[in-house]
This record gives structure tokens, sequence and C-alpha cells, in this order.
């Protein structure tokens, strides 16, 4: 399977960001992309929606959807994005949708470790998620979903790879600092080697956020990637048999000694 990552600069326009992620598949498309990931924030950045947070959620992500469902049927391509799904009460949650080269929305995973780190504070404005992990069926692989400072934690990556992930996708706005590169390649491969699949990243790139695309296979080596272009996308062909020659010399998650778990527990 063909897998691509588009990775660009959202504004606070959903319309304007759609048209440059209309652009980006089209490129996908027309290299025989099967699948392509864009970043987190893609409907609108939070740091750019003029007026209160919850009216431009709830102006704008039912049209988000339905206009990427109009994508993926046109390119007819697999499209993975993140925006803001309204949660019924004041905060929304941070959500992905996993559309089918139909254009059927396949499903939908909201993000579950929220970033209060750094000094920042996204759990004061966004509701974490309730809905667990999630794995979809894409063409002949199985897509696992995570969202940016999900990639920091290991647990949910492994669920998802006991969940048969053979490939997880993780959109992200990666906020720029020091280290903060390092920390995000260091994290794509250690997801990658740990549990013996293949990563996709689609990061932002803007003046606060580092881009830094990749797809990555089940030994951490990054076939395609990006640095801080602004617009760009790349593609590479991601194969079950890859995670099988090596699971057959790094059994890691037969080896194992500890049992599975993936359970979710309430945000403290």
């Amino acid at each position: 399977m063909l897998v691509s990552v588009g990775q660009f600069r959202p504004g606070g326009d959903t319309a304007s960001n759609l048209e440059v992620m209309r652009g980006l598949a089209a490129e996908a498309s027309a290299a025989g992309s099967d699948l392509i990931v864009f970043p987190e924030e893609s409907m609108f950045s939070i740091g750019k929606v003029e007026g209160p947070l919850q009216v431009a959620v709830d102006a704008n992500w039912t049209g988000f959807v339905q206009q990427l469902s109009f994508l993926a049927a046109e390119h007819d391509i697999a499209v993975v994005a993140g925006g803001y799904e309204s949660s019924g009460e004041e905060r929304p949650f941070n959500t992905l949708v996993l559309i089918d080269r139909t254009g059927r929305i396949a499903d939908t995973y909201r993000k579950l470790h929220l970033y209060d780190a750094f000094s920042y504070q996204e759990s004061s404005r966004i509701k974490p998620g309730d809905g667990g992990i999630k794995v979809v069926p894409v063409g002949d692989m199985s897509v696992g979903l995570m969202t940016c400072y999900d990639i920091r934690f290991p647990e949910q990556a492994r669920a998802l790879a006991d969940a048969g992930a053979d490939l997880i996708c993780v959109p992200a706005a990666w906020f720029k600092g020091e280290h903060k590169v390092e920390h995000w390649e260091t994290l794509l491969r250690a997801r990658a080697i740990e549990n013996t699949v293949w990563v996709a990243a689609a990061g932002t790139s803007s003046k606060h956020t580092i881009g830094h695309s990749a797809i990555l296979d089940p030994m951490g080596v990054a076939h395609v990637y990006l640095e801080d272009e602004e617009r760009g996308v790349v593609t590479t062909e991601v194969t079950r048999r890859r995670i099988d020659d090596v699971r057959e010399f790094l059994p890691v998650l037969n080896n194992r000694r500890f049992a599975r778990n993936s359970e979710i527990v309430e945000p403290h």
C-alpha cells in the first residue's frame, strides 16, 4: 500500500485549509497513494481562530468532515486528518477522522493524552477523549490512530499493536523548543521499533511548530521525510511483508513477559 504524509501550516479559516489539503491530496493521488495523513489541527489552528472556540467548532466540524469525504472520493484516496469536534460541553474534543477512499467515514479517534506539559495546558480548552484506542482497516493494512502528545505514551502504541495495527498514524502540531525535534524523531523511531510497526507522522509546519513529517518502517528507518517546509507531501510503500520480515528476526512482541493491558483510565 502506498502511504503519504501531507505537511502544511493551518490557519484560522477552515475553507482555506481545505483548499491546501485538496492540493496535497491531488499530488499524493497522482503518485498512486492509497492513504494520506494530514496534521493535527488541519481543520483550523486554535491560536488563529477569531471569537469563542466553541462557536468556531460548532460552525466548522460537520462541514470539515463532509468536505474531507468529498476530497477522498474525488481523489480516490483514504484520508486521516485532525480537527475539533463538539463534545456537547464548553471544551471540544481534539478528534481525528479516518475517511476511506469512497468518502465513507470509517472511524474517529478522540485524543486521549492532552498536552499539559512544557507550560502549556491543553486540557483547559480541550476535553480528553472517551472512546479508547482505534484500529481501522484501510486497504490491506490495519491502521492505528494517535495524536501528537500521545506518542510520548508507549503503552498506547503497544495497545494499538496488540489490537492488530500494522501502521500507526500520528497527526501532530509539535511545538518548537529546546530538544523538541530530537524528542519527536526519537519517539517516532521508538514507537516503530518497539512494536515492529510502520509509523506515518504528519506535522504542522509554522512559526511555532516543527513540521518534520515522516514515514518510518518497523526498524525505525525513515523511508521518506520532510523537515520544516511550510508545505509538502511525501509518499512511500508500506507493506505487511516488511513487518513479517522484521518480526522473524526481532520477535519482541512474542518475547515479552508482561501481560497485555489496554485499559484506559480517567485523567488526573
